[in-house]
């Protein structure tokens, strides 16, 4: 994935009253800070230590330039002292990026034996962040709030989910969905305000139509496709299952063709999600499986049946979780049947083909199995289990005057017995709080039977990613009552219509 070195910036608020001796130690306070949370190699991204502010007309400065620098993906406050929030008033009405205030001090704990006045009125942020939280609740702007200690992981560690967020802010103006074809006939879901969500969220939604792509697929040579070919049967398991050997090949050549064709196109046309439909598929020889597997491993987003907003918002958490270490992986997926035995409930998750080989645990092998959908040839997929772990699957849906994250936590399993004649990548899990107050939870909130799933983003990250969007975010965890969950519901259409 090609993304900008982004930076954040850590702006530090003071005044002028305790003299400059006062504010030559908040500049080296910070600083050490800045120095302390680049050196703690938890954070994703770099901080900037910014010169202290103390007046309207260089808070409004630094602000605005926050604004027009494209690496600058948001700002970290801290109010060393006590500094006057109306200064503030100017430079935060023009501010246009995710903002984090952290609420921490210098020292860690209280000087007993040496503190004095000249010490309480030099470290008081408790005091400052107070006057500063103020005015930013009043114009009421959206903001994370982290507090404690500088040093504590614990502290380094919600900043870090927090710039993951902020990056996907910031990225999010840049997601161009590329349409092939359009919505599966007669499906409400799958559907919304693409111009809305252009408002909204800054994604680009375009059509384009199949055989334009087709041709980009054509276009692809014998030589470039065989030498993908290779590189499949180099590092996946090859399950013939009776069929001859080469004969399979040239099916598995076909997705080979199609990866490349629709790679080169997108980056052509500077898309970063795709959306297919089986029911339209022009001249492609096969409904893309492999092919956009392999596509989502690399970064892409995608949705089934036209689904953009579940292949936006696979592209936005890709971009979330982006150089993560330890990642366990990201994809669409989709709720297919149930397991309703007592103390064994979940969901089996799937989709056609198109399942991200990043969440696989273990062996990936190619299959080439006849599909009824898309009235093609045998398509080849990747077929896979997926790993155990909790995540998140999340639902974007469109309620006509507004947008609704849905956020579920969800513990993800392996499969009681093999299912030897099931020729799909899949993934097993159970809603929390348990699978029937899941499953109710999501029903009423409207939630879509396609999710953007992942391992590796937090429901908390999410939610914070709603509110910098100013959409509505409901989550579904191990707190969930259905009582309280469907006044929840209530209270959003009342605040957000």
């Amino acid at each position: 994935m090609e993304m900008k070195k982004y930076k954040f910036w850590f702006c530090t608020g003071s005044q002028d009253l305790y003299g400059d001796e006062c504010l030559a130690k908040v500049a080296e306070h910070s600083q050490k800070i800045v120095e302390a949370l680049n050196n703690s190699k938890k954070l994703p991204f770099e901080v900037v230590w910014k010169p202290t502010l103390i007046t309207n007309e260089l808070i409004r400065k630094t602000f605005n330039e926050a604004n027009t620098d494209d690496t600058c993906a948001g700002v970290i406050t801290w109010m060393h002292t006590f500094s006057p929030a109306k200064s503030w008033i100017l430079g935060l009405q023009e501010y246009r990026k995710p903002l984090l205030h952290f609420h921490t001090q210098f020292n860690e704990e209280i000087p007993y034996d040496t503190i004095d006045m000249d010490f309480m009125n030099e470290n008081q942020s408790a005091h400052g962040d107070r006057e500063y939280g103020h005015i930013v609740s009043r114009m009421r702007m959206e903001r994370k709030v982290v507090v404690g200690h500088w040093s504590d992981p614990v502290v380094v560690e919600k900043i870090a989910n927090w710039m993951r967020t902020a990056v996907g802010v910031c990225e999010s103006s840049h997601i161009r969905v590329m349409r092939i074809a359009d919505n599966m006939r007669n499906v409400a879901v799958t559907e919304g305000d693409k111009v809305e969500a252009q408002i909204k969220f800054g994604w680009e939604v375009d059509a384009y139509p199949v055989n334009e792509i087709t041709e980009a697929v054509k276009a692809v040579s014998v030589s470039d496709t065989n030498a993908l070919v290779d590189e499949y049967y180099s590092k996946y398991n090859i399950l013939l299952e009776g069929r001859d050997p080469e004969e399979f090949k040239r099916h598995v050549a076909v997705q080979a063709q199609i990866e490349l064709g629709f790679e080169r196109f997108l980056k052509e046309k500077n898309y970063h999600a795709i959306v297919t439909h089986f029911g339209d598929l022009g001249q492609l020889q096969q409904l893309p499986g492999l092919a956009i597997q392999r596509l989502m491993e690399k970064g892409y987003g995608f949705g089934a049946e036209g689904d953009w907003k579940v292949a936006a918002m696979v592209r936005l958490m890709k971009v979330m979780t982006a150089n993560m270490k330890d990642a366990k992986g990201t994809s669409m997926m989709e709720d297919y049947t149930y397991n309703l035995i007592k103390g064994k409930e979940g969901i089996l998750q799937s989709h056609m083909l198109e399942v991200c080989p990043s969440m696989a645990d273990g062996e990936i092998s190619i299959k080439c199995n006849p599909l009824s959908m898309g009235d093609r040839e045998d398509p080849a997929r990747l077929v896979f289990t997926s790993k155990e772990g909790s995540g998140i699957a999340t639902s974007l849906i469109d309620l006509g005057n507004r947008f609704r994250l849905i956020i579920n936590d969800v513990d993800c399993k392996k499969v009681e017995k093999p299912m030897p004649k099931l020729p799909v990548a899949t993934n097993f899990w159970c809603p929390r709080p348990d699978f029937y107050t899941g499953a109710e939870a999501w029903i009423l909130a409207g939630g879509a039977h396609h999710t953007a799933f992942t391992y590796d983003l937090t429901a908390e990250q999410m939610e914070d990613f709603a509110a910098m969007m100013g959409i509505e975010a409901v989550r579904i965890d191990k707190n969930t009552n259905i009582n309280d969950f469907k006044k929840e519901l209530m209270l959003g259409e009342v605040f957000y219509r």
